[in-house]
C-alpha cells in the first residue's frame, strides 16, 4: 500500500518527541510504517514553528532544539514555506469554517495540502477530518 505524500502536523511531531505523550507509542509505530509506504513526508514552516514553540514551553530548550536538529537532518521530509496565496486561502478556510475552532496553522495546513494535492495527514487533530482529509493513524491504519 502506498499513500503518496503525507502531511505531518504539530500533534504528530510533538508525540514523536515526547515519550510521556499519550500518543507517543502510536506515533512512533505510525512513523515507522509511513517510512515504508509514503512517497515523502511534508510539513510547513508554520508547523515546525508551532511544534518548536510547544516543545520549548512544555519541555524546555534542549527538547525543542533536538526537534529542529532532527528536522534539519531528515532526508525524507519536504519542508514547504508558505506563500501569500496559501495564506489567502487559509483566511478563506477560516471564514468558511467559522463555526469550527480551527487554528491559523490548521487553516494554512489545509490550504497547503489542497494546493499540493495531499489527502493524508499524520495527525491526531480531528480538524483534519472535518476539513476532508484522512488522518493517519485515526482514519487509516498502516501495518508495519
Amino acid at each position: 500500500m502506498s499513500v503518496g505524500r503525507v502531511f505531518v502536523d504539530t500533534g504528530a511531531w510533538f508525540a514523536l518527541q515526547v515519550i510521556d505523550d499519550s500518543h507517543h507509542r502510536i506515533a512512533s509505530e505510525t512513523l515507522e510504517a509511513l517510512l515504508g509506504v509514503a512517497q515523502s513526508l511534508v510539513t510547513s514552516n508554520l508547523v515546525i514553528g508551532e511544534t518548536y514553540t510547544l516543545l520549548r514551553l512544555s519541555k524546555g530548550y534542549r527538547q525543542a532544539k533536538r526537534f529542529l536538529d532532527a528536522i534539519a537532518q531528515s532526508e525524507r521530509l519536504e519542508r514547504i514555506f508558505l506563500s501569500a496565496a496559501i495564506e489567502q486561502e487559509a483566511y478563506e478556510i477560516l471564514h468558511r469554517f467559522s463555526d469550527h475552532p480551527f487554528s491559523y496553522v490548521d487553516a494554512t495546513s489545509f490550504a497547503l495540502m489542497r494546493a499540493q494535492k495531499i489527502s493524508h495527514a499524520f495527525a491526531f487533530d480531528a480538524h483534519f477530518a472535518t476539513a476532508g482529509f484522512l488522518r493517519i493513524p485515526a482514519d487509516l491504519r498502516l501495518s508495519r
